[in-house]
C-alpha cells in the first residue's frame, strides 16, 4: 500500500511524467511485492524559485532532479528497500531517461493501523 509523492521542476511533458509513474510502479511491483493496481501516486511540479537542491553527499545533481517520497507499511526489510532504490534508478534511467544522480528517494514507514484507504475504515488494523 505505498503512497508516493513525486516532486520535480515544472516544464516536463505529460509523457515524461507518465513514464515516471510507470517506472516507479514497476519498481515497486518487482521489489516490494506491491499488488497489481496499487497505484497511489501524485506529481507536484515546481518553478525554479521553489525547487532547491545541492551537491551534498558527493552527488552532482542537475535541474532534472526528481524527489520521490514513498510511504509504506513498516514491514519492508532493508534488503527490499535497497533493491527498490537500485531498481527505481535503473528504470527511471531507461524511461524517461533520468540520470541516477537525479533520483532522490526517501522511504517513510507507517504502521498498518495508521492507514485508512476508504470508507473511514482501518482496513489493515
Amino acid at each position: 500500500m505505498p503512497l508516493i509523492h513525486i516532486s520535480l521542476r515544472a516544464g516536463k511533458p505529460a509523457v515524461y511524467r507518465q513514464a515516471i509513474f510507470d517506472s516507479l510502479y514497476r519498481a515497486m511491483r518487482e521489489t516490494l511485492d506491491v499488488p497489481e493496481g496499487d497505484q497511489f501516486m501524485t506529481i507536484s511540479e515546481h518553478d525554479a524559485a521553489n525547487f532547491r537542491y545541492g551537491a551534498a553527499f558527493g552527488v552532482a545533481r542537475s535541474d532534472d532532479l526528481v524527489y520521490i517520497q514513498i510511504t509504506v507499511f513498516d514491514t519492508r526489510t532493508p534488503e527490499q528497500k535497497k533493491a527498490l532504490f537500485r531498481r527505481t534508478a535503473q528504470l527511471l534511467g531507461k524511461s524517461p531517461g533520468i540520470r541516477p544522480e537525479d533520483v532522490f528517494v526517501n522511504v517513510l514507514e507507517a504502521a498498518k493501523e495508521n492507514w485508512s484507504v476508504g470508507h473511514g475504515l482501518a482496513q489493515f488494523a
